[in-house]
Formats: structure tokens, sequence, C-alpha cells
């Protein structure tokens, strides 16, 4: 499936106990359903498992994407609608699912996911270059361990034309959140970003393919 067209997206699971876990995620649509492939360990895979359900967000706000990949996780839900789980609350429109079958490789398993109800809570304005650029430094974010210093360097300097050109407000806050991850990280600080969760079950880097 390493072929197939991704859609960068927000999938809300919650724990057993009922706890919301909010992560950024590439998932495919396969029919009438749709897959997802978390990594494990992750909560977000627990929580699918362990629940049986979750739930795609699609949002113009990528404060998210770069808030979930700088340890700011606290973003504003609302219960399902007919599923055990959360959405996001300031979604435009959202997707409950329940998981129909799982296979694949054990370390990353695919997940497809029956769609139980989607609705639409907001018009679409269209994305902007910046929303772009944050979703893809996210990502470089995501695999600091991963690339080489001069690679982030580079890619963040290109980025950084979009969002001078095209940014509003929530751009450039979450593009700020970035910046300050990469100045860290080469600082030395290589520990859970601000306010990221500890404990056995971490969310993995950003979902790619590329």
């Amino acid at each position: 499936m390493s072929n197939d067209v991704i859609y960068e997206t927000i999938v809300t699971t919650v724990s057993a106990a009922g706890a919301p876990h909010i992560a950024p995620m590439g998932v495919r649509y396969a029919g009438g359903d749709i897959v997802l492939m978390p990594f494990r360990p992750s909560a977000t895979y627990d929580n699918i498992v362990g629940t049986g359900t979750a739930v795609v967000n699609l949002t113009t706000d990528v404060r998210v994407f770069a808030g979930c990949v700088t340890g700011r996780r606290q973003w504003p839900t609302v219960p399902a609608q007919r599923i055990h789980g959360v959405r996001l609350a300031g979604a435009l429109s959202h997707v409950e699912l329940r998981l129909a079958q799982q296979s694949g490789d054990p370390a990353r398993p695919s997940l497809r996911m029956a769609r139980v109800i989607e609705a639409s809570h907001g018009d679409f304005p269209g994305f902007n270059r910046a929303q772009a650029a944050v979703i893809e430094g996210a990502v470089l974010v995501s695999r600091l361990h991963l690339l080489p210093a001069d690679k982030i360097a580079r890619e963040m300097a290109y980025l950084q034309i979009a969002i001078d050109k095209t940014a509003g407000a929530a751009e450039r806050e979450a593009w700020q959140w970035l910046q300050q991850r990469v100045a860290a990280w080469h600082a030395g600080d290589t520990g859970p970003a601000h306010g990221a969760r500890h404990g056995a079950n971490p969310e993995p880097t950003l979902e790619k393919t590329r």
C-alpha cells in the first residue's frame, strides 16, 4: 500500500478508561473504509484495539499538527455521536470509525476501519501555502532523531518562504512552536518536548511514507 494516496488528518481515540488521545496521522481511503497504520507501541494503536473505535478529523487548524509533535496535545474535544470516543471540537468534519480488520506487519499493523457516521461542522475555505508548510515542518520535527541537521535546516528555510508570504496568526504560532523545538534539539535537548506525555506507549513520528 506504500504507493496509495495519503491524506493528512488528526486521529482521535480514547483509552478503555475514556482518556482522549490526539495524534496527526496519514490515512488511506479504501472504498468505503479508512485504513490506519499506527506504529506499535503507541497510544493510538492501543486505544483502537482496546475500544475498537477511532475518529478521523479534518481540520485546517495546523496548530493541532504542530502542537502534537511539540508536546501540546491538549485540544478541545466533544463526545462522538455514535461510538465510544471523541472528536476535535474545531473539526470541519469528522468520520467515526469501528475496527473491522487488523493485518500486516506486527510492528506497524494495517487497521481497516468501517465508517459508522460522518458529519460536517463548518465550511472548508481552502488551504493556503503556509498550512501545507506547517504540516511539512511538523513531519520534519517528528523526525529530528532520524534526519541530518543540514537537511532539517535546508527544508525549514525553504518552508519559511510560504510562512512569510501566506501565514495568518494561527500558522505563525504553529511555525514558532516548530522552530523552538528544532532550536532546542540542536541545543542538546533530546528529551520529550514541551508538555509531552511520558509512559510506555509514546506516540511515534508523524506517519509519512516518503
